[in-house]
């Protein structure tokens, strides 16, 4: 096993994989592009895992879901950034998007109370109702059923990057 290297805040350094970049008004423009975006990028990274076909399933269904989260933006100017790197067992994406301060707000709070204690109980309990999914459900279904970290940062201009890891190699579904 290789050393392992480390950002300046300690965490360990993940290398990139792929980028994609297109205009936020294309990708709005068909929900489709949701399931082809992530079908793509989920073949392209799992070609070197163990279970490829596996770890590209488990991928493009996390992948899917968070794509779907920034497709429902009511920002239509802008770009979608999606970089996947990897460290180990564990798969980052990072997706930056165009959204409204209200948006942002939303994020925020939806992913500090993803990492909550309450978390799975309210996965389980939202999931169980007659509720159509929320962008908060989605959040809590990727902390909670791929066990997924996930922080918000800031982007450039009316953007924001929600940061998920997935430690996906070896995950037991």
């Amino acid at each position: 096993m290789g050393a392992v290297h480390h950002g300046l805040a300690g965490e360990p350094t993940f290398e990139p994989m792929i980028q994609i970049d297109m205009e936020i008004r294309s990708f709005v423009s068909a929900w489709r592009h949701c399931d082809y975006v992530s079908t793509y990028v989920a073949r392209m990274i799992s070609q070197t895992r163990s279970d490829s076909v596996r770890h590209s399933n488990l991928f493009s269904s996390a992948f899917n879901e968070l794509l779907e989260v920034a497709f429902r933006t009511r920002h239509g100017d802008g770009e979608l950034a999606c970089r996947v790197s990897r460290h180990g067992a564990t798969d980052r994406i990072e997706l930056t998007f165009p959204c409204v301060a209200e948006e942002r707000q939303f994020y925020k709070e939806a992913v500090s109370q993803v990492a909550g204690l309450e978390a799975r109980e309210r996965y389980v309990s939202s999931v169980s109702g007659d509720i159509a999914p929320s962008r908060e459900i989605v959040l809590l279904e990727l902390a909670v059923d791929y066990n997924a970290t996930l922080r918000v940062e800031e982007a450039d201009g009316d953007a924001i990057k929600l940061v998920v890891d997935l430690p996906l190699e070896g995950f037991e579904h």
